[in-house]
């Protein structure tokens, strides 16, 4: 999956209509590496396990894509401090975004 647009306050990026939150810009870049690294060798681990149909390795490679996502800031406690609420995995049509999202869905069809 592609990233797609990100909100004006860089705090998600949309797909299918869908908000997904980012990472904490504030990791240092050699952070992010590693932890992006590890992210796609769990995901790797997962799909080979369930090319194996392997349930105990599906299920640890699963806690490592958890674990690398919380590390990001994708999941878990927000990284932003301003104390706006999460809504990550939300329709941006049901959130404060919706007019932000509508504007997107728009210019992509190119109606005004």
């Amino acid at each position: 999956m592609g990233k797609g647009p990100v909100t004006p306050d860089g705090r998600y990026f949309i797909v299918r209509g869908r908000l997904w939150r980012c990472s904490d810009p504030g990791l240092p870049p050699g952070r992010r590496d590693e932890l992006v690294k590890e992210l796609m060798a769990a995901r790797r681990a997962k799909q080979a396990a369930m090319r194996t149909a392997d349930e105990v390795a599906r299920e640890a490679a699963r806690a490592r894509v958890d674990a690398a996502k919380h590390q990001l800031g994708e999941r878990g406690p927000v990284w932003w401090d301003d104390g706006a609420p999460d809504y990550n995995r939300r329709m941006a049509r049901t959130t404060p975004y919706a007019d932000w999202a509508a504007r997107l869905n728009a210019d992509e069809t190119g109606q005004s």
